[in-house]
């Protein structure tokens, strides 16, 4: 019953309110993007699957750039930007 006061249900969730959950997860407890997502999810009662409508750009680059540092993803040879 040690709830955080500043999780929030999901029906009132947002995508700034759930990133910002998530950086401060990061910050306070020294986690990965990665398992502050699932933690978030988990404690506020939020479906992983539903969780992408959630998750910012910024948040989204920085669990790419971890999945690619685990070997989850292929690192790209080139970054991923226009050059013209």
């Amino acid at each position: 019953m040690n709830e955080e006061p500043t999780q929030t249900s999901p029906e009132f969730m947002t995508r700034v309110k759930f990133s910002k959950e998530v950086q401060n997860i990061v910050t306070d407890g020294g986690i990965s993007y990665i398992d502050a997502v699932i933690h978030l999810c988990e404690t506020s009662g939020i479906e992983i699957e539903d969780s992408k409508k959630y998750i910012s750009n910024a948040i989204k680059t920085k669990i790419e750039a971890e999945a690619m540092n685990l070997n989850f993803l292929e690192k790209s040879a080139e970054l991923p930007f226009e050059t013209k």
